[in-house]
């Protein structure tokens, strides 16, 4: 019994011993792997139950250099292989988008604030500009219109100065056409002595504009200085020291202010001042 135990124990070494005898030469490139022959014959003998090394294995072979290759080819597949399509430098691209669509409406308010307060301070200075009267007057700008006015001014003036004992009712008419308002008034008591005085002494009132003005137009108002010479004659007989009959003719130069108004399609002097005469 112990005999037959013991040729069974002895052909179980025997068989271990030659197994490894055999398995030997296959194990034996593993060790030298570095070198190019044990390369070689892996490549063309690999072990029982081992597929042959493809692009997936990577350099070394190894399993988990092949999954890290694998990985890295397919572009991060897994999600956390590898970054972000989109992803800028660092990987953070999402945090910057999202501070970008931030910012893009606080920049719109901001030009929205400026561009509002462009548009009052033009609105503002061109108000001002409006009302500014020396913008508002076309006198500096509007020769015909500057040259009408000069023109009427003229034309009244010397009619509602002017004044004929012969012909007292033409002063009348003068003061219809050319005159109105305030004007009325102020020539009444300006020509008062003259109406009463003129056919009493035969006086010849005559008034010439030698210069004048327009310092300014204002729509259908407008504003014209006036020079004017005048002369006034009396024709009734006057004796002189010796008794002789005599003419007696003074001269005087007159200075006014005329404001006038454009009514019915015609100017006409509404107000009147006298700024200085001599003699």
């Amino acid at each position: 019994m112990s005999t037959t135990r013991h040729l069974v124990n002895r052909r179980r070494r025997l068989a271990t011993t030659a197994a490894r005898t055999v398995t030997a030469p296959a194990a034996e490139p593993t060790a030298t792997r570095p070198g190019t022959a044990g390369h070689d014959h892996e490549a063309e003998h690999p072990p029982p139950g081992t597929a042959p090394d493809s692009d997936a294995s990577g350099a070394n072979g190894s399993p988990l250099e092949a999954g890290a290759a694998a990985g890295k080819a397919s572009g991060g597949e897994d999600g956390d292989a590898g970054p972000d399509k989109d992803a800028g430098p660092g990987g953070d691209t999402a945090p910057a988008s999202s501070a970008r669509v931030r910012r893009l409406p606080v920049i719109l308010c901001l030009l929205t604030v400026l561009l509002g307060g462009f548009a009052a301070y033009a609105a503002t200075q061109a108000a001002s500009l409006r009302d500014d009267p020396a913008t508002r007057n076309t006198a500096l700008t509007d020769i015909a219109r500057t040259s009408e006015v000069k023109g009427a001014a003229t034309k009244a003036v010397e009619a509602v100065f002017s004044y004929d004992f012969a012909d007292p009712e033409a002063l009348d008419r003068a003061v219809r056409t050319h005159l109105t308002g305030e004007a009325v008034r102020r020539h009444t008591t300006m020509l008062a002595a003259v109406r009463e005085q003129g056919p009493k002494q035969k006086l010849l009132l005559t008034t010439t504009v030698t210069e004048s003005g327009v310092e300014r137009i204002d729509g259908d108002r407008a504003r014209v200085l006036v020079y004017a010479d005048q002369s006034n004659t009396r024709t009734a007989p006057a004796k002189n020291a010796d008794g002789a009959a005599e003419d007696e003719r003074t001269y005087a130069a007159a200075m006014l202010a005329v404001d006038m108004v454009l009514t019915d399609g015609s100017w006409r002097i509404a107000n009147l001042d006298t700024l200085g005469a001599g003699s």
